[in-house]
């Protein structure tokens, strides 16, 4: 599985597979080993490691190296390593749950960790080692640690992924506007469009998505209360929805913008159809081979606002007979020195450590073209204020939320309208229930 498709579309976990799972396990009980573990001293056992769709000749000899100097560190030690099919993953966790053999060390992230969280079945790492929180990724760690009605944090960031913003300044420079002056914020940005529409007589759209949960998040609108209670239908919401109709009745945005798909608003940009879009750094590769005029005029910058986080952890699991081994090694493979190595071989991912990024951008940069160079150091600065989806909203939130958002945009029905019915699905509909 390709690791920007893992990260930027991972599906929500299913509220029946949770059940299930709690279920098998008496839900939410404690199990397993709680309180701070010591690493410091001799470690012995065998643990089994278990990675997600990564075992091929990029990543293979890295494990392999990884894992034996560990076990050299540690002589009385071994690692297996097991890899899981990228399908079905999901599917095998809760299997290998609810059976009784989950793997000592795993990769999860926070969605398909939810319900390991809800039946106790993940070590809380920050009660582990009350040391670990100030070595990793701020919005990473949050990550692991905001799951409804339970204390603690069940993940390592590992490595992380965001997009940016990407700007044609060929068609924007006539209405002067250059990458110095460009906008900061959606509300920038929308009030742009419209002008842009305006002056052009329609020939250049910069709008080219809709309103998504990511949007809210960007602006510091709160998605859900500490009960994970969805809230953010909220006037400031409402006002950023009018946005995005008043941007759409001025001809700022394209019809083909409403069905909210990001491939639409990707290839949309390729096809010259708008000025703007959104993407990974990854994006200058398409740039590259699909609308190479328009390689040179366009430009990467920072998402406005609160940039979005796409997070892969290591997780630790409470049933394990070598929690102090496990522990080690979960800590081992995602320590500084380790996860830059990893990362550099993940061309356009970062570090989940707290440090490091600058020293993958320097590395990898240095094969990349210019356009992917500057992509890839303005996402990488980005992360550190980056902010990660909450696990509870679902693909079927996603695909409610766009229809209603739809027609508030067409102006079939008011912004508060639509929020209000969204808010009110997506609390009928919570997974973490």
């Amino acid at each position: 599985m390709k690791l920007f498709t893992r990260l930027g579309k991972l599906a929500a976990v299913a509220a029946a597979g949770s059940l299930v799972l709690s279920g098998c396990t008496g839900g939410g009980a404690d199990t397993g080993t709680s309180g701070p573990i010591d690493t410091s001293g001799e470690l012995s056992g065998t643990i089994k490691f278990q990675t997600w769709s990564l075992q091929n000749e990029t990543f293979t000899p890295y494990f392999e190296g990884l894992i034996a100097d560990f076990e050299a560190e540690h002589p009385d030690v071994t690692v297996e390593w097991i890899d899981q099919p990228g399908e079905g993953y999901q599917d095998k966790i809760l299997s290998q749950a609810s059976s009784g053999t989950l793997p000592d060390v795993l990769n999860l992230p926070p969605d398909i960790a939810f319900p390991l969280v809800q039946a106790g079945q993940l070590l809380n790492l920050a009660e582990a080692d009350p040391e670990l929180e100030a070595k990793y990724n701020a919005g990473g760690w949050q990550a692991y640690s905001e799951f409804t009605g339970v204390e603690g944090t069940y993940g390592l960031p590992w490595y992380l992924g965001s997009d940016v913003s990407w700007w044609d300044l060929a068609k924007l420079e006539p209405y002067g506007v250059t990458q110095e002056n460009l906008p900061a914020t959606v509300d920038e940005w929308l009030a742009l469009g419209e002008r842009v529409a305006a002056e052009s007589d329609g020939d250049v759209m910069l709008i080219s998505s809709m309103p998504t949960v990511d949007v809210f998040i960007a602006n510091g609108i709160e998605l859900m209360d500490e009960d994970g209670t969805f809230i953010f239908n909220t006037p400031e919401a409402a006002a950023l929805v009018q946005g995005y109709a008043d941007a759409y009745a001025a001809g700022a945005m394209p019809p083909e913008a409403l069905t909210g798909s990001y491939a639409g608003n990707a290839e949309m940009f390729l096809q010259g159809k708008v000025a703007f879009t959104t993407g990974g750094p990854g994006f200058a590769g398409d740039l590259e081979t699909k609308a190479p005029s328009l390689l040179e005029s366009t430009v990467a910058t920072p998402r406005q606002g609160i940039p979005p986080l796409y997070v892969q952890g290591i997780n630790v699991a409470s049933t394990s007979e070598n929690p102090a081994t496990a522990l080690a090694f979960a800590e081992y493979v995602t320590n500084q020195q380790n996860q830059v190595e990893f990362t550099t071989l993940a061309a356009g991912f970062a570090p989940g450590t707290a440090e490091g990024a600058e020293e993958v951008a320097a590395t990898v940069t240095q094969d990349m073209t210019p356009a992917q160079a500057d992509a890839l150091n303005v996402m990488f600065t980005a992360l550190e204020g980056g902010r990660a989806m909450p696990f509870q909203w679902t693909g079927s939130m996603t695909d409610y939320a766009t229809q209603q958002l739809a027609l508030a945009v067409r102006g079939d029905t008011t912004a508060q309208e639509a929020l209000d019915a969204i808010v009110a699905y997506a609390n009928e509909n919570r997974i973490d229930q």
